[in-house]
């Protein structure tokens, strides 16, 4: 499994170091194995880790080359080592053998667009010291749960309720309208949550945080068209012998 956690404020001031330990703490089960700390003034990361992956170097947080992109990750990518050879060719190094360092290379190759280039399940955060943004992403169908709240200029993010519920700045109030979804779907559809001051981060989705502003953004979406295409050209071949009446 694996958790993270993580706060950024937009004032300048220091974050508060033992609460991100607390957090970090409320979801030691996530990641029995070892954890790890990001801090630097107004920015703090943190992540819960149960190692699988380069079990002797693949601890977190892991950074780029020159130390300017840190980022802390839950999931796994699948095709990390196609990728961390093409990221190679293009010149880049690598100090340890986990697939989370294939994501920061890729954030510094690609940017924005770099969850584009990963096949897995993953929710992972990166600061970027050049530009002084937070970066979020979650996988395409949802698979590792990323949760966030803006409160008072900060962003406050984890993998669950329980950890951004200890910010103190978080209201507990309960939203409404994701009660009757639950009761009318059996679920509460992203980005609500079952509290007002807390939204998930929807699948297929990224997000940036710079100076107090977060801005959303959808990376990939379903596409039936070749599916559809298909159909299609079975339909004018004739039915199909599976919907022929006997």
């Amino acid at each position: 499994m694996c958790g993270i956690v993580g706060l950024v404020r937009n004032d300048g001031k220091p974050i508060d170091e033992g609460l991100l330990a607390r957090m970090n703490d409320a979801i030691r089960h996530r990641g029995p194995d070892e954890d790890g700390f990001y801090v630097n003034g107004s920015v703090g990361l943190a992540m819960r880790r149960l190692a699988i992956i380069d079990l002797k170097s693949g601890q977190q947080p892991i950074h780029n080359r020159d130390r300017t992109a840190w980022i802390v990750f839950n999931g796994e990518i699948y095709n990390y080592l196609e990728l961390r050879e093409k990221l190679e060719k293009l010149g880049h190094t690598f100090y340890t053998n986990s697939d989370t360092e294939a994501i920061v290379h890729a954030y510094d190759q690609y940017g924005s667009e770099c969850p584009k280039h990963l096949r897995g399940m993953f929710a992972f955060a990166i600061w970027d010291e050049r530009t002084q943004e937070l970066f979020l992403a979650r996988d395409r169908v949802g698979k590792k749960p990323l949760l966030y709240a803006e409160v008072n200029g900060q962003l406050v993010f984890g993998s669950e309720f329980s950890a951004i519920l200890l910010h103190p700045d978080v209201s507990k109030e309960i939203r409404p309208e994701a009660i009757d979804c639950y009761l009318s779907f059996m679920c509460v559809p992203a980005p609500l949550t079952a509290y007002r001051a807390i939204k998930k981060l929807e699948p297929g989705h990224s997000l940036r945080w710079r100076k107090g502003e977060v801005k959303t953004e959808r990376y990939w979406q379903p596409d039936f068209s070749k599916k559809l295409i298909s159909v299609k050209k079975k339909l004018e071949n004739g039915p199909s012998r599976f919907c022929e009446m006997p």
